[in-house]
């Protein structure tokens, strides 16, 4: 199921099956960025249903992606986006708690935009939220529809 927690244009997704983690990234993104539209998924098959359902409409302008999901993870995830034929040129951020060498490598394996350990930090993780909202979402620039 995915929760609509803002409303406006640029839509982000979140796939984070932790619901703690998840209202964090709501509250930060919330300070951040309070225009966006943040779209919710907790495991990695509704992601892919999400984003395989869009049918040529609006995708989401950042898809912030934890690695351990339940049914497929988030390196699964992916993996599966950057092989479809109907590409999704969104930017893909890793933001997980594995701070393993080994996920790392096989995420930018995979063309992860980029790869971000969550802070265990309250402060710090929002000012992670922060940075990562303006840096993708201000001034990076990426295609939008």
């Amino acid at each position: 199921m995915v929760t609509n927690i803002f409303e406006d244009k640029i839509d982000i997704l979140l796939v984070e099956d932790n619901l703690a983690h998840a209202e964090l990234v709501k509250r930060g993104l919330e300070n951040a960025y309070p225009t966006a539209n943040l779209l919710h998924v907790t495991d990695g098959e509704q992601a892919l249903d999400f984003l395989l359902r869009q049918d040529g409409g609006r995708q989401p302008a950042l898809i912030l992606l934890d690695i351990r999901l339940p049914k497929l993870n988030g390196l699964e995830v992916l993996k599966a986006i950057r092989s479809l034929e109907q590409k999704i040129l969104v930017p893909i951020v890793i933001l997980t708690s594995s701070d393993a060498d080994r996920d790392l490598k096989e995420a930018y394996k995979y063309c992860v935009s980029s790869y971000l350990v969550k802070p265990l930090d309250l402060q710090m993780f929002m000012k992670l939220m922060n940075d990562v909202s303006r840096y993708w979402l201000s001034w990076n620039n990426s295609i939008r529809d």
